[in-house]
């Protein structure tokens, strides 16, 4: 289109100048030229050999141009006369390769979510990204139920802490109410014998009275102290225990949290979400990519197997059609193409039979000048001959 642009833009003046003629030869002045001047006789001769020239040259380009218009416009007509059939063979070609064409315009005018960089880290591990996410997941499960576990034996080692501490407070009571008994039924029996014997009072009762309290008294300090004893030794042994277990939940816990550390910068994520996600993205964008793949490897074909059907039905041209498929499907377009073109050639064939023109009158000046001035026609018989092979 650029060219042809640029023969309308010449036609804008060229085809003024023609209509005004009428279509008769251009008339040249030679009034103000000395035609003895061998300078002036020169360059006008020179001037017209030009314009000779310019006129075949546009001639060339020009009638170039028509050809190709006049072909367009002569493979429409056969494209219309085609029988229902061929042309119903035409068009569902047309339509699948216009539906490819599509296809792989959507693609390109989207916006994908991974950059390329991205897409060719997770295609380089696409065969360990699946595993490695599992096993992400798991990890990460995992941490949470050991966390958890930590917590949980962290507040069971508080309580049997705090339970230690109590049983050593209860035998520290035990200890104390032994004594406090102790010196009581002491103190009590020394009573007794001193009213025994310095009063003669019958205390025997009182003895029994007193030894069977103290008797009870300590032996249920005994019981009790024994017990705190006993079940301190449980609370420490479970306390050792349970201390075993929380330093092997917390190598368990270190173990896992460089696991997940070490599959993070494997993987490029800051967690199994985050790569669940770019999974996700990439899963689609390469899929979208095997389509576009797939869609430009059908509209190939496409091309291809419309030419050739095109070649079939005798179109001179075929292979410029695969890119007026809106033309083909559309009798509006195909209509609006063919009006186009035939603007187009009536403009070329305007602008031919200007510089026909042009070329024609520049001869017959120079024959003119020949036959006016006989003296210098073998100079200008000259100076055509060695134009000519420049301007053919």
């Amino acid at each position: 289109m650029g060219f042809f642009s640029k023969l309308l833009k010449k036609a804008s003046w060229k085809k003024t100048v023609f209509n005004e003629s009428e279509n008769e030869d251009i008339i040249y002045d030679r009034e103000g030229i000395d035609f003895h001047d061998q300078t002036q006789r020169t360059r006008y001769i020179a001037e017209c050999l030009e314009q000779m020239a310019e006129g075949s040259r546009e001639m060339d380009l020009l009638k170039s141009e028509y050809d190709m218009v006049t072909s367009y416009l002569k493979d429409m007509e056969e494209i219309e006369a085609l029988p229902g059939a061929q042309r119903s063979e035409v068009n569902a070609i047309a339509r699948k390769l216009m539906s490819y064409e599509e296809d792989i315009e959507k693609f390109r005018s989207r916006k994908s979510p991974l950059t390329d960089e991205q897409f060719a880290s997770l295609r380089r591990r696409e065969k360990d990204i699946p595993g490695g996410l599992a096993t992400i997941k798991e990890n990460e499960r995992m941490a949470v139920l050991i966390r958890k576990d930590l917590k949980r034996l962290d507040g069971e080692r508080k309580a049997l802490a705090f339970r230690r501490n109590e049983l050593h407070e209860t035998m520290d009571n035990m200890r104390g109410m032994a004594i406090i008994f102790t010196t009581a039924a002491a103190l009590l029996l020394l009573i007794l014998v001193i009213m025994q014997f310095a009063l003669g009072m019958n205390v025997y009762i009182g003895y029994f009275l007193c030894i069977a309290c103290a008797a009870i008294a300590l032996t249920v300090v005994c019981v009790r102290f024994i017990d705190a004893n006993h079940e301190l030794a449980k609370t420490s042994g479970s306390m050792g225990k349970l201390i075993q277990l929380q330093n092997t939940v917390k190598i368990r816990y270190v173990n896992n949290r460089n696991l997940l550390s070490y599959l993070y910068i494997k993987y490029e994520c800051k967690n199994g979400k985050e790569l669940e996600e770019l999974w996700s993205m990439y899963s689609r964008e390469a899929e979208e990519r095997r389509q576009f793949s797939e869609n430009s490897i059908g509209a190939v074909e496409a091309r291809e197997d419309l030419i050739r059907l095109l070649a079939r039905y005798h179109i001179a041209k075929p292979a410029r059609w695969v890119d007026q498929i809106p033309a083909l499907l559309d009798k509006r377009e195909m209509v609006e193409l063919r009006h186009g073109y035939i603007l187009r050639r009536q403009s070329l064939r305007e602008q031919i039979d200007y510089n026909d023109s042009l070329a024609r009158s520049a001869k017959n000046e120079i024959t003119g000048v020949a036959k006016a001035y006989p003296m210098y026609a073998s100079e200008i018989l000259e100076m055509t001959e060695k134009f000519e092979p420049e301007g053919a």
